[in-house]
């Protein structure tokens, strides 16, 4: 699983001036504690800012805040679903996440390595969990505020026979996730090739090498206050609250175009 994204509303322009060496702010409303969860610095990737990762002061990951207020996907998604996900699930897999990473550097220095199975797989488990996790945030904006710009469309029918095929596989996709997981939308480096995957327990059933760019949550904590076990009901409203103009960057910057788009993810 490639890092994660940093802020989608992040103006490129600002980036390249400041030579790429810092995160921009949140361009939408976030509550106040949210904002004093903000990371300190970046890990930066090669492929530009949106998949940057956010890192505490220590160098431990971060808990991004919202780029939006815990209502404002309302009503396809509920604010206390929103806070029970961001503030709970999303911060557990960071914790665990950074609790592996440390039992494994501790691992290291005493060149002794009694409970790898373990920590390596709550690495596999947690890792999976926060940067699924910080892409799924950053994938959503308030209804009607962002929609697929005329190069995205185009991009996604020449890869799966049309926009609405894309969708049709990918909501089928996340229907038929057993249990607990995730459908995504990925760039496959190795082929060239954006694919929908579906993601189990997070780690599960994925391809290595892939750039999640849009991640759709289907565990029981994204939807299930709202939309009880009617699980297509919550995929059906949330193609409502997708950020298009996030996809769009996304996509251009995992195919290696992304200077050659502006900030809604139109080619110039």
């Amino acid at each position: 699983m490639h890092p994660c994204p940093s802020n989608p509303f992040l103006d490129r322009r600002q980036f390249v001036t400041a030579g790429g060496l810092a995160l921009a702010g949140l361009a939408m409303a976030q509550t106040p504690a949210l904002a004093q969860n903000a990371p300190g610095a970046g890990v930066h990737s090669a492929l530009g800012p949106l998949f940057d990762c956010p890192v505490n002061n220590d160098g431990t990951y971060a808990l991004p805040p919202l780029p939006y207020t815990y209502d404002a996907l309302e009503p396809a998604i509920d604010e206390q679903t929103m806070r029970l996900h961001h503030d709970l699930h999303f911060a557990a897999y960071q914790k665990g996440l950074n609790t592996a990473l440390g039992e494994l550097a501790l691992s290291r220095q005493r060149n002794d390595f009694p409970q790898i199975q373990y920590w390596e797989n709550q690495l596999a488990f947690h890792g999976s969990g926060y940067f699924l996790h910080v892409i799924f945030f950053q994938n959503l904006a308030p209804a009607g505020s962002t929609k697929p710009a005329e190069e995205l469309q185009k991009v996604l029918a020449d890869e799966f026979g049309g926009f609405n095929a894309f969708k049709a596989q990918l909501s089928a996709a996340a229907n038929a996730v057993e249990g607990s997981g995730w459908a995504m939308l990925g760039w496959q480096p190795f082929g060239r090739k954006l694919v929908v995957l579906q993601a189990e327990k997070h780690q599960n059933l994925t391809q290595w090498g892939v750039i999640p760019i849009l991640a759709l949550d289907v565990w029981e904590h994204a939807y299930y206050l709202k939309y009880h076990n009617v699980r297509a009901d919550y995929v059906k409203a949330w193609w409502e609250v997708v950020n298009w103009a996030n996809v769009g960057l996304r996509v251009a910057a995992a195919r290696g175009d992304f200077a050659a788009v502006d900030e809604s993810g139109v080619k110039k």
